[in-house]
């Protein structure tokens, strides 16, 4: 145990002498293997316990299991209690999801507090095996047939060179003793029936089934490297900004894996990844699909992303002065005598006696109309938006300046209305400017 734990942390270069860590100790088997196993090979170790307060006695019994064994053993011992069940109730999440994050968490809040240097979890290879099947069910991609990580950021998993009957035996010979979680022996979530199930079942029937998963897993991670090594290379050619266009991306050998690689950093799930990706032959504009945190439209031959905006506000303006419109941007009104006239998309400049206020500031609306300075006759705004080759996100995005009839006296960032424009003989000007925050 002590010899494969130690060639696995040197080839992984997952520890350093005189560095610190903690140990996520939770009392069972795993961990109480991992903590001793790192002590003996002569770490400094520190456990860290997490009781989320869902097995009521159980729970309780635990902690004290693991603090008497971090006394027994002279090693530095820290505890916390969560209220899981609030917090999963607040956040709207499972209870296993909750647990998860308040553990990681503190784990990294700790790591910090006493300037450790990685936390220590005792992930095996059973549980490897459980994580490649739980993911292929799924539907996955190839990252997740490759099996749990060595490292993953401040998070190492030294034990993964060992099986869970390894540990068991390893710890019986040390005539060390544990705990053990009831909520692991009833087949109640997937991944247990997976355990005591699922997995009992392929080894019963192909007794190398394990190990046959993990050699494949190992396989899958080499091939990996290389998938990375194109979708990466790809992804510098292809990427623009938010956009790729359509017509480069389809040359590619495989553009599914190079858009669910762009796509998943934006969380398109799968499912409308490949939907996205079977859109693209068409690629009829102003389609789109959605993530929680980011919005994707076809536009013009290209794909678009960028993250999902609130809906724009609506402001009244009673007079002339600076008005706040949003977190983004804030609009200045000022009545000058004379004719003037600025020349920058960003700004306009009215002729103050044709303007009535209280104006309006808002987003397009369907239906708008306006007369271009410039152009003769009036033109529907989304007409004259499409026009520029605008996005469906940045038409929305559009706002216009509207008078007390609402009659628009501004496409702001565009053009003023040829009605409301100055001219030689206006005799005072409204100066409007819309400053980015």
């Amino acid at each position: 145990m002590l010899n494969k734990v130690r060639e696995y942390i040197e080839k992984h270069r997952l520890l350093e002498s005189g560095r610190r860590y903690l140990v996520a100790l939770s009392g069972g088997a795993d961990s109480v293997c991992l903590l001793l196993v790192l002590k003996q090979l002569g770490y400094q170790v520190e456990a860290v316990h997490c009781n989320f307060l869902l097995r009521g006695d159980e729970s309780h019994r635990d902690e004290a299991f693991a603090r008497r064994l971090c006394e027994q053993q002279d090693i530095p011992f820290h505890a916390i209690h969560f209220d899981t069940r609030t917090y999963a109730s607040l956040h709207k999440i499972s209870i296993e999801m909750a647990a998860r994050e308040l553990r990681y968490q503190y784990f990294e809040q700790l790591r910090k507090d006493i300037d450790a240097e990685a936390i220590c979890v005792a992930h095996h290879q059973d549980d490897s095996v459980e994580t490649i099947l739980l993911n292929l069910l799924r539907g996955t991609g190839i990252h997740g047939l490759s099996g749990i990580k060595p490292r993953n950021g401040h998070i190492l998993r030294p034990l993964l060179c060992v099986s869970r009957a390894d540990i068991e035996k390893w710890l019986k010979e040390q005539q060390q003793d544990y705990v053990t979680d009831s909520t692991n022996l009833h087949d109640d979530v997937l991944r247990n029936k997976l355990r005591l199930n699922i997995i009992p079942l392929l080894s019963s029937t192909f007794p190398s089934a394990a190990e046959s998963i993990l050699k494949t897993a190992k396989n899958i991670g080499e091939a990996t490297t290389i998938y990375d090594h194109y979708t990466q290379e790809a992804l510098g050619r292809l990427v623009d900004g938010d956009s790729i266009a359509i017509n480069a991306l389809l040359q590619e050998p495989s553009p599914e894996s190079i858009l669910f690689e762009w796509l998943s950093t934006f969380h398109f799930p799968p499912a409308t990844i490949e939907n996205i990706c079977e859109s693209m032959e068409s690629a009829i504009s102003g389609r789109e699909w959605q993530s929680p945190t980011h919005q994707l439209t076809i536009c013009r031959g290209r794909l678009i992303v960028e993250p999902l905006q609130a809906p724009r506000p609506t402001l009244r303006i009673p007079e002339a002065g600076t008005y706040i419109y949003d977190e983004t941007a804030k609009i200045r009104i000022a009545k000058q005598d004379g004719s003037h006239i600025i020349k920058s998309k960003d700004a306009a400049c009215l002729d103050a006696e044709h303007v009535r206020f209280p104006l309006t500031l808002r987003p397009v609306a369907p239906g708008d109309r306006f007369t271009p300075f410039g152009m003769k006759g009036s033109k529907l705004v989304s007409d004259y938006l499409t026009d520029l080759h605008l996005s469906v996100f940045e038409k929305r995005r559009t706002l216009v300046l509207c008078d007390a009839d609402g009659q628009i006296l501004w496409l702001a960032g565009h053009r003023p209305d040829a009605r409301f424009c100055v001219t030689p003989a206006t005799p005072s000007t409204l100066v409007v400017n819309i400053i980015v925050t």
